[in-house]
């Protein structure tokens, strides 16, 4: 939007904007944010910086906390959700040296920017472009405990069928079956005039659309989908996205999550990432006699990603309620492997997708609680180590698998390697399998060290807290 400090100042005065705020990004995917005045914006602070404890974003040690955040004009925008005319705008972290900043590392950004760079210095391709699917569910009410005498949640929504028997006048009869929302049409899909309201929010801030519809899961499960964009470009546009739907969701006095398991035997809400590379401005996975129209270096790609997918969980599906979504029967993958049209694959090539601009394939197993800078830089990475050490998926015995896996029967499907049952498994996969994150400097071995500890303190933490269904199965024995 901006490319010079003046140009914010005049759209400031010229559109009374009052205040400037920064989002920031911690390890784990949150925006976090520090607003000043319009008038304090000046070359100082483009320069030096603003001043942040970085410990409290989880990457830093406190004895070495203190950093500066330097805001990126281009990403400016007018935030829409504040009462206060503001001009909110992201940036990167530079650590405080005696020879002047230099950008931190472990920044979720830096890391973004770093893979891209790491993808042309091996002159296999100049770009990457990603389109995440982003699955979240709209509700009307939540709440949860968790204390030492009481540990419950509780969540509801008019159209979920288990409110067909309520008996007040605001039953309209209109609920959606368990699993049956695909598509459904208003007056079922109760959400349909917010999503458009997203959308046109979204699109205002530079973030193409593609489409929105009601997804599989019949409480309110909706999906928005995008336009390719590079990888930081997109990561920025993820932390926008999820940041339009929970704010335009309680402006209408409901509540948004994109937890991936939310609703137990409901389908889970997943980010599939189709992705595709391109050198010299030619899409590189497209041979028309190739398996499924896709070039060697695509599989390749492929080879890399199934190689690596164990680890690559740990980034992509960092929470416990991940592996609550990662189930067979729910159009979620387990198994590692690959296949056209096959959602039960973790790799899936859309049969649709035939030019060459077009041919491209996703992997289904992200989810949206991951920070989308790691997550997004770790695919590449993965993809990259495939085609550097040419990983061929079919010579591995990960396909194409062009049948229902989840038909298999459990003899078959134990030959089939599949992906983690739970977050510390995963977490056990990064430990051994991370050399391809490392590769460059992109993730620093400090990082994935301070990862996987953040990650296991959670996973031990909720392990230990008893479970409602521990009641239900076993309080009378």
């Amino acid at each position: 939007m901006f490319s010079q400090l003046k140009e914010i100042h005049d759209f400031c005065r010229n559109n009374a904007i009052s205040m400037i705020d920064f989002k920031m990004i911690d390890i784990a995917g949150r925006w976090r944010h520090v607003t000043i005045p319009a008038e304090r914006l000046d070359e100082d602070v483009m320069k030096y910086g603003i001043g942040f404890d970085g410990s409290n974003y989880g990457y830093a040690k406190v004895e070495k906390s203190d950093m500066v955040f330097i805001p990126d004009l281009s990403s400016a925008h007018v935030d829409p959700f504040a009462d206060t005319p503001t001009l909110t705008m992201i940036g990167n972290v530079l650590v405080i040296d005696d020879n002047g900043n230099k950008p931190f590392a472990e920044y979720p950004r830096n890391v973004a920017l770093r893979a891209e760079e790491y993808l042309r210095e091996t002159k296999i391709a100049d770009r990457m472009l990603i389109a995440p699917e982003f699955e979240f569910y709209i509700l009307d009410q939540v709440s949860y405990e968790c204390s030492p005498n009481k540990v419950f949640y509780s969540l509801d929504t008019p159209q979920a069928e288990w409110n067909s028997g309520i008996g007040h006048y605001n039953n309209s009869g209109y609920h959606v079956p368990l699993k049956g929302g695909y598509h459904i049409t208003p007056p079922h899909d109760t959400t349909y005039d917010l999503r458009s309201k997203m959308c046109l929010l979204l699109e205002d801030w530079g973030v193409n659309i593609k489409y929105h519809h009601h997804e599989v899961g019949g409480p309110g499960q909706l999906e928005i989908e995008v336009e390719l964009g590079t990888v930081t470009e997109m990561a920025d546009k993820t932390m926008i996205i999820k940041y339009v739907v929970k704010n335009a969701a309680a402006a209408a006095n409901k509540t948004a999550t994109f937890l991936p398991k939310p609703i137990f035997s409901e389908a889970g809400s997943g980010m599939h990432v189709h992705m595709l590379l391109i050198k010299d401005g030619k899409p590189l996975f497209y041979d028309e006699s190739g398996y499924s129209g896709l070039s060697q270096e695509a599989h390749r790609f492929i080879g890399g990603l199934l190689k690596h997918a164990r680890s690559l969980c740990a980034l992509t599906n960092p929470s416990t309620n991940s592996y609550k979504r990662l189930v067979p029967g729910f159009e979620a993958p387990v198994t590692i492997g690959y296949a056209t049209s096959n959602r039960s694959a973790v790799i899936r090539i859309p049969a649709y997708a035939k030019s060459p601009e077009a041919k491209r394939f996703e992997i289904r197993s992200p989810d949206a609680t991951c920070n989308p800078y790691y997550a997004y830089a770790a695919i590449l990475m993965a993809g990259l180590d495939g085609i550097l050490n040419k990983i061929d998926p079919r010579e591995n015995g990960w396909g194409p698998y062009d049948f229902n896996l989840y038909e298999l029967s459990e003899e078959e499907q134990k030959k089939l390697a599949s992906l983690p049952k739970t977050l510390p498994e995963a977490l056990d996969a990064l430990e051994e399998d991370n050399e391809y994150l490392t590769r460059g400097g992109v993730f620093p071995k400090d990082l994935l060290k301070r990862w996987i500890r953040l990650k296991r303190a959670e996973a031990d933490k909720i392990n230990r807290i008893p479970h409602p269904a521990e009641f239900s199965f076993y309080y009378d024995l």
